[in-house]
Order: structure tokens, then C-alpha cells, then sequence
């Protein structure tokens, strides 16, 4: 698919799309549920699909209501069991969702039965080296393809004290989380090094939360997780956040090309993306952040433009793309920490970011951990490609609203893996976006 962008300028308001970040959790912790859960404002991105396949695999049934929500029934468990579908060796296929296959895998541990664990595309190169090293320390046997898809696993996962390595992603931990909630019969401690994306646990911690879990979080360092209460037979009703991630890209159009108001995103949110507003605010945005909208638009005419700036995105990496968009409009270099979190996303997004921003007439330099955007300089018209990365395809959209010449983005429809409408929403607000 070939999306063009023509120089353009937005208004309006816009809602902003469904988080999977909540959503994907929501559905492990309704796979895990013995009773009923009714999810509200469910995504409906690629991802989403995925988890929803996969937890009805895995023996949940699915259905959606006349009002859009996800009413989810799990079957009964018999100690740490999860019924899976088919009998004999089930295979569960995470697609490209790097969240679904590090979060579910633990999970489907649980199970004493043979299981395969695959997906597709970027996901089929990405290192899978931690179940490899930590499973074997939970009695589950299993056999990967030199650290990556697809892997045989054979539990069930029975919970121990553990040491793991963070440094990473903090996916693994978060489905290690959710499984050690389940099947937990005494107290027990994850001990973590170094771990990154932090709020991203807390997303973990707060649907565990709601779904009765109870989990210690001691610094981040290492977590306790008890034996939970049984909600067994309890109707759970959860509401899937705005997400940060998507929005962030909304609010960087607004912010280089015109003047938005972007609504449903939780400003208290524990979403790692939400730190988007510091780099908005540090760049001299006009913004407005109030309970339940965000207003964001062009600077006052007089106040210089736009403002490089220094932003740390080591806990948040999937920031990079929409900053390095923002970044290019701002007068001077600006500074984005943490690159080292971006060789294992859906491409590496470091050198990607590089390549297409440099087709637009962008000078991006890597420099260890830094990344520097030498913006300001105006960007040109040029065909670009997402490298079937969602975020990349996002970023070259908005970059192209105030180019001086078209932006042609080839392998556009990568955006169907978490903002299937982003597209649409652009032209809603005005943006010229050809199909």
C-alpha cells in the first residue's frame, strides 16, 4: 500500500486510538480470570487481534456485545492449568505483537501440555534468548531456534525466587508477573537488574490490581507477588486506556502543523508515552493540558518557532519516531537519549529513522546512546518506506504535513499493527492524504 501526504495544515478535534499496551494486558488478565470480564472501548489494531486469537486458543470464549465491548468468559482452571483448544501440542501465534509473544509465553507455561510458541515477520528475527535462560529454572522444558521463533515450551511454570536481567524489555517481566499471580501458593520474589521501561510495569501492576492480584513493588528491584484471593465466578469490567503511543503522533502534528484538540488521553495515566508532553512543553508548543483534552498547536507568531530540545527516552523508546518528527522542526539540534532500546523493535529503528528522515533532508547523527536530529533546516519531498514499521510509516506522515514537496511512504499499511485509523484520523483534521 502507497500513502502520499501533501503539505498541509490541521484542526479540528480528534479522539485518540485504543491503547494496546491496555488492552493486550487486559486480555492476558481475562485469560487468567475464572468468571466473566467485560472489556470496554477495545482495540481493534492487529496486535489486539492477535491477543484476542490467542487468549481464545488458549480456551476463553470471546464475544462482542451490540455496544462494541469484548465480553470474555474464561473456563474453569484445575490448579495452575490453562484448558487449551485442539488437545496435544497447541501452537499459539503471537503474529508480530513482541508484547503478546513475552507476555503470553510465561502464561502458557502454566499449562503441562506441549506447546509452540510462533509469529510473523520482525517478530520471527527478534532475540528470544530470556525464556531460553530462565525457563529451565521453572522445571519448563524447552527448545528455541537459537534464541528466536519458534520455540517448544512444557510446563507447567511453578514459581520460584529468580533473578532476570531488565535491561532489555520489560515484556518478559510483565508475563512473568501475571503467571506468578496466577499459580503463586506461597510468597514468592522476582528479583530484577537494570530494569528499563518501568512504566510500563506499572500498566502490568495496576490491570493486576484490578483483576485482584497482589503484587509488592519494592523500587522496581524486585516484586512479591502472594497468593491472590479467588474472584472465581465474579463478572470484571475493565475500560482499555487511550494510548500515549498513538496519540503522541497526533499531538506532534498539531504541534508542527497547525492547532488540534486531541481528547482520551489520561493525563494520570502510567503509561511510559505519556512523557511526550515534556518534550512538547520543553519545545515551546502552544499546549493546553486540561482533565480530559489536550489543545496543542504552532507557537505564538513571535516567539521564535519551535525550540530544540533534550528528551531521555530510555523508558519510553517508542517515543523516538514522533520525536525525531517534532525534532525536525525545531530550530537547532536537539538531543534524544537512549538508542541502545531501539535495535530490536520492529526494525532498528535507530538506523531507520536515519535512513528515511534522510531522504526527507533531515541529518540525524548516532552517537553511542544519542541520537542527534539537526532540525530546522526545512524538509524535502521524497518516497520513503516504513520498513514494515508501524511507527516509522506514523512518523514520515506527520513529517510530511509541512514538507516542501510530497511524501510518498511505501508498505504504509504497517500502521495496522497498533493505529489501523491513523490515516483517516490525518484526513479528518484536514491533513491531503491520497490511498
Amino acid at each position: 500500500m502507497i500513502v502520499t501526504i501533501q503539505p498541509s495544515s490541521v484542526s479540528g478535534n480528534i479522539t485518540a486510538p485504543t491503547s494496546k499496551s491496555s488492552m493486550q494486558r487486559a486480555c492476558a488478565a481475562a485469560l487468567l480470570h475464572e468468571g466473566k470480564t467485560i472489556i470496554h472501548h477495545p482495540g481493534k489494531s492487529n496486535d489486539d487481534n492477535a491477543a484476542v486469537g490467542i487468549i481464545e486458543n488458549m480456551g476463553a470464549e470471546v464475544k462482542e456485545d451490540g455496544n462494541g465491548d469484548l465480553l470474555i468468559k474464561s473456563l474453569a482452571f484445575t490448579g495452575s492449568k490453562i484448558p487449551l483448544s485442539g488437545g496435544g501440542e497447541a501452537t499459539l501465534n503471537c503474529g508480530e505483537s513482541g508484547l503478546g509473544i513475552r507476555m503470553f509465553t510465561p502464561i502458557a507455561a502454566l499449562s503441562p501440555g506441549p506447546i509452540e510458541i510462533n509469529g510473523k515477520g520482525s517478530l520471527l528475527t527478534r532475540p528470544m534468548d530470556f525464556f531460553d535462560e530462565i525457563f529451565p529454572q521453572l522445571d519448563i522444558r524447552i527448545q528455541s531456534n537459537n534464541g528466536k521463533l519458534p520455540i517448544q515450551i512444557q510446563g507447567p511454570l511453578r514459581p520460584k525466587d529468580i533473578t532476570i536481567d531488565g535491561s532489555l524489555s520489560s515484556q518478559f517481566l510483565t508475563g512473568l508477573l501475571m503467571a506468578y499471580g496466577k499459580a503463586a501458593s506461597r510468597p514468592v520474589t522476582i528479583t530484577v537488574n537494570d530494569l528499563k521501561s518501568k512504566p510500563y510495569i506499572d500498566l502490568t501492576l495496576q490491570v493486576m490490581k484490578h483483576f485482584g492480584y497482589d503484587v509488592t513493588n519494592n523500587n522496581y528491584e524486585s516484586f512479591l507477588i502472594k497468593p491472590a484471593a479467588s474472584t472465581a465466578g465474579k463478572t470484571i469490567e475493565y475500560t482499555v486506556e487511550g494510548d500515549w503511543s498513538g496519540g503522541a503522533f497526533l499531538l506532534v502534528a498539531g504541534a508542527v502543523a497547525g492547532h488540534i484538540t486531541v481528547k482520551g488521553l489520561d493525563t494520570f495515566s502510567t503509561q511510559a508515552d505519556k512523557a511526550i508532553l515534556k518534550a512538547l512543553i520543553d519545545c515551546g508548543s502552544s499546549i493546553s493540558i486540561e482533565q480530559k483534552q489536550i489543545k496543542i498547536g504552532l507557537p505564538a507568531i513571535g516567539n521564535g518557532g519551535l525550540k530544540p530540545f533534550h528528551f531521555d527516552a530510555t523508558d519510553c523508546p517508542d517515543l523516538f519516531p514522533p520525536l525525531v518528527a517534532l525534532a525536525a522542526y525545531c530550530n537547532g539540534t536537539t538531543a534524544i537519549q537512549g538508542v541502545s532500546r531501539l535495535a530490536h523493535k520492529e526494525s532498528n529503528r535507530g538506523l531507520t529513522l536515519q535512513e528515511e528522515f534522510g531522504k526527507m533532508g533531515v541529518n540525524i547523527i548516532l552517537q553511542d546512546d544519542l541520537m542527534l536530529v539537526e532540525g530546522g533546516n526545512g524538509l524535502n519531498g521524497a518516497v520513503v518506506h516504513s520498513h514494515h514499521d508501524h511507527r516509522i510509516a506514523m512518523a514520515c506522515a506527520v513529517a510530511g504535513l509541512k514538507a516542501q514537496g510530497v511524501i510518498t511512504i511505501e508498505e504504509a499499511e504497517a500502521i495496522n499493527k497498533s493505529y489501523p485509523d491513523f490515516y483517516h484520523h490525518l484526513e479528518q483534521l484536514g491533513a491531503i492524504v491520497s490511498f
